[in-house]
Order: C-alpha cells, then sequence, then structure tokens
C-alpha cells in the first residue's frame, strides 16, 4: 500500500468552550476520495478549515507526505486546493480574470484552458462580465472552475455541489474521478447523495472523535 499523503494524529480542537473532536486520527491515501461525515455541528467545516491552514485553533499534528504542515506551510499550500462556502472571488474582477489571477499563483496552469474551464462550469457567455454582476451561484461556479485548472494533489471541498444543477453535479462527480485516477486525493463534505458512493470512503466525526 502506498504511504499517506495525509495523516492526522491526535487532533483536538475545542470552540465556545465545547470540544468539537478529540483524539482525531485518520490517514488518507492518493487517489482516494474521502467524505467527512458527522452531525451538524460536529465541527465537519472547522476540520476542514484546519487541515487547509485557515485555522491554527487546535492542538495536534496533520502530516503532509510524513512531515508536519508547519515545516513546509509554504509547500503545502502550493500542492492544496480548497474550495469553501464562500466563493472567494474578487468581485470587481471578471470570470476570465478571477482565474488568470488564480493561475498566476500556480506555474503549472495553462491560461489557455481558462475559456474551457468557465464552459465546464456553465459560465460561457460570462467571461466578461465583472463578478458583482453575477448571482451568488455563478460566483460560486466561477470559484468551482478552479477544479477544471488545478493539477494540486490534494482537494478540500466545503459543500462544492451546492447551487449546481444536476447535470453541473454530475460533471463535477466525474471531475471527482478523474482527480483520484491520476493520483491526486479529495477530501470533502456534502449533503448531496453522490452517485460515486462506491468509489468513496467515508469517516465520521461523531464516532472517531474520542472524548
Amino acid at each position: 500500500m502506498a504511504d499517506p499523503l495525509l495523516q492526522v494524529v491526535d487532533l483536538f480542537c475545542e470552540r465556545d468552550d465545547r470540544v468539537l473532536f478529540n483524539n482525531l486520527n485518520f490517514s488518507v491515501f492518493p487517489g482516494e476520495i474521502l467524505q467527512v461525515e458527522g452531525q451538524n455541528g460536529s465541527g465537519k467545516t472547522t476540520l476542514l478549515r484546519i487541515l487547509s491552514g485557515l485555522s491554527r485553533h487546535y492542538e495536534g499534528e496533520i502530516l503532509w507526505r510524513g512531515v508536519s504542515v508547519t515545516e513546509q506551510a509554504e509547500q503545502f499550500r502550493r500542492e492544496l486546493l480548497y474550495f469553501g462556502h464562500n466563493a472567494g472571488v474578487k468581485a470587481v474582477l471578471t470570470p476570465e480574470e478571477n482565474l488568470a489571477w488564480y493561475a498566476a499563483l500556480d506555474t503549472d496552469i495553462d491560461l489557455q484552458h481558462i475559456p474551457n474551464a468557465l464552459n465546464a462550469v456553465g459560465l460561457q457567455g460570462f467571461e466578461d462580465v465583472p463578478c458583482h454582476m453575477l448571482s451568488a451561484g455563478q460566483n460560486r461556479r466561477v470559484s468551482l472552475a478552479r477544479l477544471y485548472l488545478s493539477r494540486a494533489p490534494l482537494w478540500i471541498l466545503d459543500e462544492p455541489f451546492t447551487a449546481i444543477d444536476k447535470k453541473g453535479v454530475a460533471a463535477k462527480e466525474a471531475l471527482l474521478l478523474e482527480h483520484a485516477a491520476r493520483g491526486g486525493t479529495v477530501m470533502l463534505t456534502t449533503h448531496h447523495e453522490l452517485d460515486l458512493s462506491r468509489h468513496v470512503r467515508r469517516i465520521n466525526l461523531d464516532e472517531l472523535s474520542g472524548t
């Protein structure tokens, strides 16, 4: 078996005087799609934000390729794509400009693929419209278009199917499978019933977190 890409060791997090998880341990391997489950308030979003480096309110250790992420923060960020509840787009820029800005941060991205990425998320015809003139759902699609450009091995996705129609959901599921087939890893939360369930490993925070 391959070595894990990501390892969580004895993770502890407390919020508002309430323990979200304690002694949380799991590993994620190349080619895996891992769905994080748990009751509302169990800490799913908090966990993804911690793993993405957006929150430091935790104890324990997170390893990337066997080395603590605190020792290689810059390298880890380069190998990570995070998609959260907020669209994370610049309102004054167009969808095309937003993706060009994103691509400038990653030399592995080919700018020529931007039109195809926007077309894949249903934004053809809106490429040059400032994002502040687009709907909330369209702005999320701008952010989702990054998935069609990214070659980062680790994707951390928090509710990526929100505001996406059935055809769009099927396309995103196929994209996750393609990423895993290339040896990439996906961690996600979703209330959507995935059609690719047989390809997904699930962990439940309510069951894994001891007190």
